[in-house]
Protein backbone atom coordinates (compact mmCIF):
# COMPACT_ATOMS: atom_id res chain seq x y z
CA UNK A 1 0.00 0.00 0.00
CA UNK A 2 1.34 3.45 -0.90
CA UNK A 3 1.78 6.06 1.81
CA UNK A 4 0.29 9.50 1.43
CA UNK A 5 2.91 12.21 0.91
CA UNK A 6 1.32 14.14 3.74
CA UNK A 7 1.52 11.34 6.30
CA UNK A 8 4.35 10.39 8.61
CA UNK A 9 5.97 7.01 8.01
CA UNK A 10 4.69 4.10 10.05
CA UNK A 11 6.60 3.14 13.16
CA UNK A 12 9.03 0.42 12.08
CA UNK A 13 12.14 -1.27 13.46
CA UNK A 14 14.42 0.88 11.30
CA UNK A 15 14.13 4.44 9.99
CA UNK A 16 12.67 5.24 6.60
CA UNK A 17 15.23 6.31 3.99
CA UNK A 18 14.87 9.56 2.07
CA UNK A 19 16.76 11.16 -0.84
CA UNK A 20 17.68 14.86 -0.96
CA UNK A 21 16.37 16.25 -4.24
CA UNK A 22 19.05 18.98 -4.43
CA UNK A 23 21.50 16.29 -5.56
CA UNK A 24 20.06 16.56 -9.07
CA UNK A 25 19.89 20.35 -9.21
CA UNK A 26 23.10 21.70 -7.62
CA UNK A 27 26.75 21.40 -8.63
CA UNK A 28 27.28 19.19 -11.71
CA UNK A 29 23.53 19.22 -12.42
CA UNK A 30 23.06 22.97 -12.11
CA UNK A 31 23.16 23.63 -15.86
CA UNK A 32 20.55 20.94 -16.56
CA UNK A 33 18.66 20.15 -13.34
CA UNK A 34 16.35 17.19 -13.31
CA UNK A 35 12.66 18.08 -13.26
CA UNK A 36 11.07 17.11 -9.96
CA UNK A 37 8.80 14.48 -11.51
CA UNK A 38 11.78 12.72 -13.12
CA UNK A 39 13.62 12.81 -9.80
CA UNK A 40 10.68 11.31 -7.93
CA UNK A 41 10.45 8.42 -10.38
CA UNK A 42 14.18 7.77 -9.95
CA UNK A 43 13.94 7.92 -6.15
CA UNK A 44 11.01 5.49 -6.07
CA UNK A 45 12.63 3.10 -8.53
CA UNK A 46 15.86 3.12 -6.49
CA UNK A 47 13.94 1.92 -3.43
CA UNK A 48 13.78 5.01 -1.23
CA UNK A 49 10.79 5.61 1.02
CA UNK A 50 10.69 9.37 0.59
CA UNK A 51 12.14 12.55 -0.79
CA UNK A 52 13.54 15.60 0.96
CA UNK A 53 12.39 18.55 -1.10
CA UNK A 54 14.89 21.10 -2.29
CA UNK A 55 13.03 24.41 -2.19
CA UNK A 56 15.14 26.00 -4.92
CA UNK A 57 13.59 26.18 -8.37
CA UNK A 58 13.03 24.22 -10.55
CA UNK A 59 12.13 21.95 -7.61
CA UNK A 60 9.07 22.89 -5.53
CA UNK A 61 9.36 26.45 -4.22
CA UNK A 62 6.83 27.51 -1.59
CA UNK A 63 5.78 30.59 -3.57
CA UNK A 64 4.84 28.36 -6.51
CA UNK A 65 2.71 26.13 -4.25
CA UNK A 66 0.73 28.78 -2.44
CA UNK A 67 -2.70 27.21 -2.92
CA UNK A 68 -4.46 24.00 -1.97
CA UNK A 69 -4.85 23.11 -5.66
CA UNK A 70 -1.15 23.46 -6.43
CA UNK A 71 -0.20 21.38 -3.40
CA UNK A 72 -2.77 18.75 -4.30
CA UNK A 73 -1.04 18.25 -7.66
CA UNK A 74 2.33 17.89 -5.95
CA UNK A 75 0.86 15.44 -3.44
CA UNK A 76 -0.63 13.40 -6.27
CA UNK A 77 2.80 13.10 -7.93
CA UNK A 78 4.36 11.87 -4.70
CA UNK A 79 1.50 9.48 -3.97
CA UNK A 80 1.75 8.03 -7.45
CA UNK A 81 5.43 7.31 -6.75
CA UNK A 82 4.71 5.93 -3.28
CA UNK A 83 6.90 8.59 -1.64
CA UNK A 84 6.55 10.56 1.58
CA UNK A 85 8.31 13.83 2.44
CA UNK A 86 11.04 13.72 5.07
CA UNK A 87 11.67 17.49 5.19
CA UNK A 88 11.67 20.72 3.23
CA UNK A 89 14.87 22.69 2.52
CA UNK A 90 13.70 26.14 1.38
CA UNK A 91 15.54 29.11 -0.08
CA UNK A 92 16.23 31.73 2.60
CA UNK A 93 18.79 33.71 0.57
CA UNK A 94 16.45 36.70 0.34
CA UNK A 95 16.36 37.00 4.13
CA UNK A 96 19.56 35.86 5.89
CA UNK A 97 18.50 35.55 9.54
CA UNK A 98 21.53 37.36 10.99
CA UNK A 99 21.34 40.17 8.42
CA UNK A 100 17.76 40.77 7.31
CA UNK A 101 15.24 42.71 9.39
CA UNK A 102 13.42 40.29 11.67
CA UNK A 103 10.06 41.13 10.07
CA UNK A 104 11.35 40.28 6.59
CA UNK A 105 12.80 36.99 7.78
CA UNK A 106 9.61 35.97 9.57
CA UNK A 107 7.47 36.97 6.59
CA UNK A 108 9.49 34.57 4.45
CA UNK A 109 9.17 31.90 7.11
CA UNK A 110 5.40 32.33 7.28
CA UNK A 111 5.03 31.63 3.55
CA UNK A 112 7.23 28.56 3.95
CA UNK A 113 5.17 27.30 6.88
CA UNK A 114 1.95 27.63 4.92
CA UNK A 115 3.46 25.29 2.32
CA UNK A 116 4.58 22.89 5.06
CA UNK A 117 1.09 22.87 6.58
CA UNK A 118 -0.54 22.15 3.23
CA UNK A 119 1.89 19.30 2.52
CA UNK A 120 2.00 17.88 6.04
CA UNK A 121 5.74 18.50 6.37
CA UNK A 122 7.08 18.37 9.92
CA UNK A 123 10.80 19.14 9.41
CA UNK A 124 12.25 22.37 8.00
CA UNK A 125 15.93 22.60 7.09
CA UNK A 126 17.78 25.91 7.39
CA UNK A 127 21.28 27.38 7.51
CA UNK A 128 22.76 30.73 8.48
CA UNK A 129 22.89 31.79 4.77
CA UNK A 130 25.70 34.27 5.54
CA UNK A 131 29.24 33.43 4.38
CA UNK A 132 31.84 32.31 6.96
CA UNK A 133 33.63 35.67 6.70
CA UNK A 134 30.51 37.83 6.38
CA UNK A 135 31.07 39.70 9.65
CA UNK A 136 34.00 41.40 11.31
CA UNK A 137 35.16 40.07 14.67
CA UNK A 138 33.91 43.26 16.28
CA UNK A 139 30.40 42.53 14.97
CA UNK A 140 30.31 38.85 15.96
CA UNK A 141 28.41 39.15 19.23
CA UNK A 142 25.75 41.45 17.78
CA UNK A 143 25.16 39.17 14.80
CA UNK A 144 25.14 36.08 17.00
CA UNK A 145 22.48 37.61 19.27
CA UNK A 146 20.47 38.67 16.24
CA UNK A 147 20.55 35.14 14.86
CA UNK A 148 19.49 33.68 18.20
CA UNK A 149 16.55 36.11 18.32
CA UNK A 150 15.52 35.27 14.74
CA UNK A 151 15.73 31.51 15.17
CA UNK A 152 14.00 31.51 18.53
CA UNK A 153 11.12 33.51 17.05
CA UNK A 154 11.10 31.21 14.02
CA UNK A 155 11.05 28.12 16.21
CA UNK A 156 8.04 29.44 18.08
CA UNK A 157 6.15 29.92 14.82
CA UNK A 158 7.28 26.49 13.66
CA UNK A 159 5.98 24.90 16.85
CA UNK A 160 2.56 26.46 16.24
CA UNK A 161 2.56 24.79 12.82
CA UNK A 162 3.75 21.42 14.08
CA UNK A 163 7.15 21.87 12.43
CA UNK A 164 10.70 21.49 13.77
CA UNK A 165 13.38 23.90 12.55
CA UNK A 166 16.65 22.03 11.88
CA UNK A 167 19.92 23.93 11.41
CA UNK A 168 22.40 22.34 9.01
CA UNK A 169 25.86 23.69 9.84
CA UNK A 170 28.52 23.44 7.14
CA UNK A 171 31.87 24.96 6.09
CA UNK A 172 30.29 27.27 3.53
CA UNK A 173 28.23 29.24 6.04
CA UNK A 174 28.82 31.38 9.10
CA UNK A 175 29.25 29.55 12.43
CA UNK A 176 31.06 26.44 11.23
CA UNK A 177 33.30 25.63 14.23
CA UNK A 178 32.12 22.87 16.60
CA UNK A 179 32.15 25.18 19.62
CA UNK A 180 30.12 27.79 17.73
CA UNK A 181 27.52 25.23 16.68
CA UNK A 182 27.12 24.01 20.25
CA UNK A 183 26.94 27.58 21.58
CA UNK A 184 24.25 28.55 19.10
CA UNK A 185 21.89 25.66 19.78
CA UNK A 186 22.32 26.18 23.53
CA UNK A 187 21.52 29.87 23.12
CA UNK A 188 18.39 29.34 21.01
CA UNK A 189 17.14 26.81 23.56
CA UNK A 190 13.75 26.07 22.01
CA UNK A 191 11.97 22.70 21.80
CA UNK A 192 11.12 23.24 18.12
CA UNK A 193 14.73 23.96 17.15
CA UNK A 194 17.66 21.60 16.76
CA UNK A 195 20.59 20.41 14.68
CA UNK A 196 20.55 18.68 11.33
CA UNK A 197 23.63 16.49 11.60
CA UNK A 198 25.23 15.87 8.21
CA UNK A 199 28.07 13.33 8.45
CA UNK A 200 29.97 14.91 5.57
CA UNK A 201 29.84 18.45 6.97
CA UNK A 202 30.74 17.05 10.37
CA UNK A 203 33.86 15.45 8.88
CA UNK A 204 35.04 18.61 7.14
CA UNK A 205 34.23 20.57 10.29
CA UNK A 206 35.72 18.31 12.97
CA UNK A 207 38.52 16.47 11.13
CA UNK A 208 39.63 18.98 8.48
CA UNK A 209 38.64 22.27 10.12
CA UNK A 210 37.52 23.52 6.71
CA UNK A 211 37.04 27.28 6.43
CA UNK A 212 37.42 27.82 10.17
CA UNK A 213 38.37 31.38 11.02
CA UNK A 214 41.84 31.34 12.57
CA UNK A 215 43.34 28.15 13.98
CA UNK A 216 41.23 25.15 12.86
CA UNK A 217 39.16 23.63 15.65
CA UNK A 218 39.84 19.90 15.31
CA UNK A 219 38.13 17.25 17.43
CA UNK A 220 40.37 14.32 18.31
CA UNK A 221 37.44 11.91 18.11
CA UNK A 222 36.38 13.19 14.71
CA UNK A 223 32.81 12.87 13.49
CA UNK A 224 31.78 10.57 16.35
CA UNK A 225 32.95 13.12 18.92
CA UNK A 226 31.13 15.88 17.04
CA UNK A 227 27.95 13.80 17.04
CA UNK A 228 28.26 13.16 20.77
CA UNK A 229 28.87 16.87 21.39
CA UNK A 230 25.58 17.74 19.67
CA UNK A 231 23.60 14.59 20.47
CA UNK A 232 20.88 16.18 22.66
CA UNK A 233 20.00 18.62 19.88
CA UNK A 234 20.07 16.32 16.83
CA UNK A 235 16.59 16.36 15.27
CA UNK A 236 17.42 15.26 11.73
CA UNK A 237 20.15 13.23 10.03
CA UNK A 238 21.89 13.41 6.65
CA UNK A 239 24.16 10.51 5.74
CA UNK A 240 26.91 10.58 3.11
CA UNK A 241 30.64 10.04 3.02
CA UNK A 242 33.45 12.62 2.95
CA UNK A 243 37.06 12.60 1.78
CA UNK A 244 37.64 16.01 3.37
CA UNK A 245 37.43 17.95 0.11
CA UNK A 246 35.33 21.00 -0.68
CA UNK A 247 33.20 21.73 -3.72
CA UNK A 248 34.54 24.85 -5.46
CA UNK A 249 36.49 25.69 -2.26
CA UNK A 250 33.16 26.57 -0.70
CA UNK A 251 31.43 23.77 1.20
CA UNK A 252 31.74 20.01 1.66
CA UNK A 253 31.94 17.77 -1.40
CA UNK A 254 29.73 14.77 -0.71
CA UNK A 255 31.20 11.50 -1.99
CA UNK A 256 29.62 8.04 -2.37
CA UNK A 257 29.59 5.66 0.59
CA UNK A 258 32.91 3.84 0.84
CA UNK A 259 34.92 6.50 -0.98
CA UNK A 260 35.50 8.63 2.10
CA UNK A 261 36.65 8.28 5.68
CA UNK A 262 33.47 8.56 7.77
CA UNK A 263 33.02 5.73 10.27
CA UNK A 264 29.22 5.55 10.21
CA UNK A 265 28.85 2.84 12.79
CA UNK A 266 30.99 4.80 15.27
CA UNK A 267 28.90 7.91 14.64
CA UNK A 268 25.59 6.13 15.18
CA UNK A 269 26.91 4.38 18.27
CA UNK A 270 27.86 7.79 19.71
CA UNK A 271 24.31 9.11 19.36
CA UNK A 272 22.33 5.90 19.69
CA UNK A 273 19.74 7.05 22.21
CA UNK A 274 19.16 10.39 20.46
CA UNK A 275 18.95 9.14 16.86
CA UNK A 276 16.78 6.08 17.55
CA UNK A 277 13.50 8.11 17.66
CA UNK A 278 14.18 9.82 14.31
CA UNK A 279 11.76 8.53 11.66
CA UNK A 280 13.98 9.45 8.70
CA UNK A 281 17.58 9.11 7.58
CA UNK A 282 18.22 11.23 4.49
CA UNK A 283 20.89 10.39 1.92
CA UNK A 284 22.61 13.55 0.69
CA UNK A 285 24.49 13.36 -2.63
CA UNK A 286 24.91 17.13 -3.03
CA UNK A 287 27.60 18.07 -5.61
CA UNK A 288 28.31 14.42 -6.49
CA UNK A 289 28.63 13.87 -10.27
CA UNK A 290 27.97 10.10 -9.99
CA UNK A 291 24.68 10.48 -8.12
CA UNK A 292 22.57 8.68 -10.72
CA UNK A 293 24.63 5.51 -10.28
CA UNK A 294 25.64 5.77 -6.63
CA UNK A 295 22.28 6.97 -5.41
CA UNK A 296 20.92 3.51 -6.15
CA UNK A 297 23.78 1.71 -4.44
CA UNK A 298 23.26 3.85 -1.34
CA UNK A 299 19.88 2.29 -0.52
CA UNK A 300 21.07 -1.22 0.45
CA UNK A 301 24.11 0.28 2.20
CA UNK A 302 22.02 2.59 4.41
CA UNK A 303 19.35 -0.03 5.08
CA UNK A 304 22.01 -2.51 6.19
CA UNK A 305 23.58 0.17 8.38
CA UNK A 306 20.19 0.95 9.90
CA UNK A 307 19.46 -2.68 10.69
CA UNK A 308 22.90 -3.20 12.26
CA UNK A 309 22.37 -0.04 14.28
CA UNK A 310 18.97 -1.24 15.47
CA UNK A 311 20.41 -4.61 16.47
CA UNK A 312 23.24 -2.98 18.40
CA UNK A 313 20.83 -0.56 20.10
CA UNK A 314 18.69 -3.33 21.61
Amino acid sequence: MQRSASSAPAVVSAPSISFGSWAFSFGPFESAPWPFDRLCRYVADAGYDGVEINGFRPHPHHDDYDSDAACAALRELLDDCGLSISAYAPDFTAAPPAEAPLEAYLDELDRILRFCERMGIGMLRTDTVSAPDAFADSDFDRRFDRLVQAWRAAAERCRASGVTLAWEFEPGFWLNRPSQVRALVEAVDHPAFGVLFDTCHAYTGAVVGARHDGEPEILEGGVAEYAALLAPWIVHLHLIDSDGSLHDDDTSAHVPFGEGAVDFEAVLHAVCDHVRPLPWWTVDFCFCPTTERDGRAAVPFVRALAHRYEADAR
